[in-house]
This record gives C-alpha cells, sequence and structure tokens, in this order.
C-alpha cells in the first residue's frame, strides 16, 4: 500500500511543484503590484499642469494669489516667482526704461530668480519628506536622474507662461499673416513639448516612488545675492582704510 502511495505522488509530483510554482508567482505578483500602488507618487501631475495653466490666466487680470495647498501650494508659490520674472524681464527689455529704473528691474530680476531657485529645492525637499514618510527605500541600483522633479515643475511653469503669451501673438489682429502663422508653428511645437515633459515628469515620480530611482537634493548655493560671498557687496561692506 505505501509502495503505491509512493508511485501515485510521484507521478503527480511535476504537476503538483507546477501548480505551487504557478501560485507563488501570481501571489508575489499581486505583492509587487500593491507594493507598487502602495508607494506610488501621490503628486498628480495634471493637476499641477492644470494649476500652471488657470493661474497664468487669472493673474493677468487680477492679483496673484494661492488659494493652495500642501504640495500645490509650493508648487503655486514657485509658478509666482517665474510669473513675476517673466513680466520683469519684458520691462528690462523695453528701450524707454531709464538707467535708473533698469538698476531697479535688474535688482528685482536677480531677487525673483534667487526665489525661485529655492522653491525648486523646497519642492524637492517636500518629495524627499514624503519618500521617507512613506518609508520608500531606494533599490540598490537606483540611478539617479540628471533632472529633479521640482526643476522640471520649474520648467512646466515657464511653458505655461510661454504657452499664453505665444496665444497672445498667434491672436493678433494687428500682425501681419506671417507673424501669425509663425505663432502658431511655434504654439504647436511648445504643446508637444509640454505633452512630453509632463509624461517625462510622471514617469520620474513613479519611478522615485518605487525606488526604482534615487532623488538627491543638489544646492545651487547662488552667491550672487549672498553678501559674504559675492566680493563686489562684502568689499562694499567693508570699512574705509
Amino acid at each position: 500500500m505505501t509502495l503505491i502511495l509512493r508511485m501515485i505522488l510521484s507521478c503527480c509530483e511535476p504537476r503538483f511543484w507546477l501548480f505551487c510554482r504557478a501560485i507563488y508567482q501570481a501571489n508575489r505578483l499581486i505583492m509587487i503590484t500593491w507594493l507598487q500602488l502602495a508607494t506610488k507618487s501621490m503628486i498628480n501631475v495634471d493637476s499641477i499642469l492644470d494649476l500652471h495653466e488657470t493661474t497664468v490666466v487669472q493673474w493677468h487680470s487680477r492679483e496673484i494669489d494661492n488659494p493652495y495647498a500642501g504640495f500645490l501650494q509650493l508648487v503655486c508659490l514657485q509658478h509666482q516667482q517665474n510669473f513675476r520674472l517673466w513680466h520683469q524681464e519684458d520691462i528690462a527689455r523695453s528701450p524707454d526704461v531709464s538707467d535708473a529704473d533698469m538698476a531697479e528691474v535688474k535688482r528685482a530680476i536677480d531677487r525673483l530668480n534667487q526665489q525661485r531657485n529655492d522653491l525648486i529645492e523646497r519642492m524637492d525637499d517636500f518629495l524627499v519628506a514624503e519618500l521617507s514618510a512613506l518609508a520608500v527605500v531606494p533599490a540598490a541600483d537606483a540611478r539617479l536622474n540628471t533632472e529633479t522633479p521640482g526643476s522640471a515643475i520649474d520648467r512646466l511653469s515657464i511653458l505655461a507662461l510661454r504657452l499664453y503669451h505665444m496665444e497672445e501673438q498667434a491672436c493678433r489682429s494687428d500682425a501681419t499673416d506671417e507673424h501669425v502663422a509663425r505663432a502658431k508653428d511655434r504654439l504647436e511645437i511648445l504643446h508637444q513639448q509640454r505633452r512630453d515633459l509632463a509624461r517625462s515628469l510622471r514617469e520620474l515620480l513613479d519611478d522615485i516612488f518605487v525606488g526604482r530611482k534615487r532623488l538627491m537634493v543638489y544646492r545651487q548655493f547662488k552667491m550672487y545675492n549672498d553678501p559674504t560671498m559675492n566680493p563686489y557687496l562684502y568689499a562694499a561692506r567693508r570699512p574705509a582704510a
């Protein structure tokens, strides 16, 4: 009887182990998928795009505001600096601006650019904190990206401004047909750039939040506004001999 049972088990063994292996692999796949969904980026890129696009339109007809919370509050704050910076750059290129006013505009541009870069780092710091809170540990072979999510969001912010103003050029009634056509061609390219960059940002965030890529915040250490680093600034503060 024992010999017969062994023979039956022996005959069933390959099929039995194949069945067990299939169950194991299925469970493993379910677990990996669950972990990926649990740690997948909670940053909604579509919400960022909508924020950029909506506020650019609103801020051209009313006061700059920030009704957002959480990460989007930082995104909006950083976007505000780009909005202000864009229009200061327009003023700087006007031939009617006096030398004294130009100096003030230049200082405003420097200040806004510093704030813009600081806020890029603050967005990345926010993401690092989120990763820590979710206990996301990068894989041993996780690679660094050449651009952080904060830098990509900054570029999307500038693209939203460029799209708005290029749309204005494409709709000008006082411009030549050639000018309008050129603006429309550029508008199509800008829309494609925005779609591509948004897709790349989604992929980058997903890779970071499942540990396939590593997020490091490298400080830019801007020196021109630092009175201890800019030689023209600290030299001016030295007492006269």
